[in-house]
């Protein structure tokens, strides 16, 4: 993950005034801290990758048990193609603000990689399969809703928890479950997990392009000049293809995945190659898509085809005032504890983008209100235990402060 520095800008809505820390939301997340990891535990030891039906279903049955015991009501939703569902969970109040804490429990990891590398903490960090992505996310909303109940805090109109289980796919089968459902909320504060003490107020969108190219097979020794070889030409354009990117619009087209030829003695007569593109202008796809179409026309292999495609997967979360105003927020929050909070925006794409929506100013989007981690999608993947007690002091202080905003 990459990070830029925001500016803030100045506040929009009107908040209560920051000074003093809340010695009863310190003590309660201080006193949580233990509980919070044994959850945490509890949750990376299941595996739960994006096309791991029986996994998704073991963690989905640990997080409805868990809301159910909040108070919550819930409603299970189908999500295909993901063979996991969909978990909305609701708590009613006696305020006028409708939050929504939003966090996904699939992972990108394989069944069995829990047994092989079980949650453990070393020093001041824990480790294990999605311990940061995202289940330190789930993690924190589960504990933070179990402080607001302790302390009977009730000042919101309604509480909605929606946890999807594909959010690693790109939420193929949930994104439309959550730009129906964001709109209802005042504000939504989504869990993903940041690299250090920050909140983040735009991320990238992501796509992918897709270059194929076709030739003619021929016998490699008896006769390759009668063939026309596609992997030839695939190099040929990927070298062609490699400054798509606009560095100052933050776009970046990687190519990640290529392949050509399945038989040594036979030359190729298909191959293609896949980018990851990331960006945060929408219009960076057009651009993309009619500079590379017209990059392509130029062929080094006579008779062969080439295609050249920009397949939008998902939007950016792009800067605005509303998300700004609540980083403002969140910062002055953290600085109840003395503690620093960075504003930023990040390369990834999250389901933020599904919940902002650019024509309405309903909900007002907050991403990585998770534990801080790092190393995400791989082995190594971390999260900074002393993180816990701050990030939920933050979540706690910021639904109770959202609920009074004027």
């Amino acid at each position: 993950m990459q990070i830029w520095p925001v500016v803030t800008c100045c506040a929009v809505l009107s908040f209560p005034a920051f000074a003093e820390p809340s010695r009863s939301v310190l003590i309660a997340a201080e006193e949580q801290k233990a509980d919070y990891l044994k959850t945490l535990e509890q949750l990376v030891n299941l595996d739960s990758g994006s096309d791991d039906g029986p996994g998704l279903a073991k963690v989905q049955d640990v997080l409805v048990q868990r809301l159910q015991d909040l108070g919550a009501t819930i409603e299970i939703r189908e999500a295909p193609p993901s063979p996991g569902k969909v978990v909305i969970a609701r708590l009613k109040g006696k305020g006028e603000r409708s939050i929504l804490l939003m966090d996904h429990y699939d992972t990108v990891f394989s069944p069995g990689d829990a047994q092989k590398r079980p949650f453990r903490i070393e020093g001041s960090r824990a480790f294990g399969p999605g311990v940061a992505d995202a289940k330190g996310g789930l993690a924190m909303i589960l504990h933070a809703l179990q402080i607001l109940k302790d302390a009977d805090f009730r000042n919101y109109k309604t509480i909605t928890v929606l946890l999807n289980p594909d959010e690693e796919r790109g939420s193929n089968g949930s994104r439309a479950q959550i730009m129906r459902l964001a709109p209802d909320h005042d504000y939504a504060l989504s869990y993903e997990p940041p690299e250090e003490d920050q909140v983040t107020v735009a991320t990238n969108g992501v796509a992918s392009v897709h270059l194929r190219v076709r030739g003619i097979a021929a016998h490699a020794g008896l006769a390759p000049e009668k063939g026309r070889n596609a992997a030839i030409e695939l190099a040929h354009q990927l070298l062609q293809l490699q400054n798509l990117g606009n560095a100052k619009k933050g776009t970046t087209v990687n190519w990640t995945v290529i392949r050509a030829g399945e038989k040594i003695n036979v030359i190729p007569d298909a191959a293609e190659a896949t980018a990851d593109m990331r960006l945060s202008d929408m219009n960076e796809l057009g651009r993309v898509q009619t500079e590379g179409g017209a990059i392509v026309r130029n062929r080094l292999v006579p008779e062969t085809e080439v295609s050249f495609d920009v397949e939008n997967r998902r939007p950016p979360f792009s800067r605005n005032a509303a998300s700004e105003d609540l980083a403002a927020t969140a910062t002055r929050i953290y600085g109840e504890l003395d503690k620093p909070l960075k504003t930023g925006m990040m390369r990834f794409g999250t389901d933020a983008s599904y919940a902002w929506n650019p024509n309405n100013p309903r909900p007002s989007v907050l991403e990585t209100m998770g534990l801080v981690g790092s190393k995400i999608h791989t082995s190594a993947e971390y999260a900074e235990l002393d993180s816990i007690v701050p990030r939920l002091y933050l979540s706690v202080r910021m639904i109770q402060t959202l609920c009074e905003s004027k």
